[in-house]
């Protein structure tokens, strides 16, 4: 699984997450950050949606 993505939108402790502005992320957005967790609730193919209303807003 070394092509998962790591974006905030998608992160199951998002709604609370005190970190989200300021964890370190790669060229391509995705986060590095040590609570990262997948939110599963989030279909794969809902993850482009999510990930692109989380930048517009």
């Amino acid at each position: 699984m070394g092509s998962e993505k790591k974006y905030c939108a998608i992160c199951a402790w998002r709604v609370g997450c005190q970190k989200r502005f300021s964890v370190p992320t790669d060229s391509q957005g995705q986060v590095r950050c040590p609570d990262y967790s997948r939110d599963l609730s989030i279909k794969d193919n809902d993850i482009e949606e999510a990930v692109k209303k989380d930048q517009q807003a």
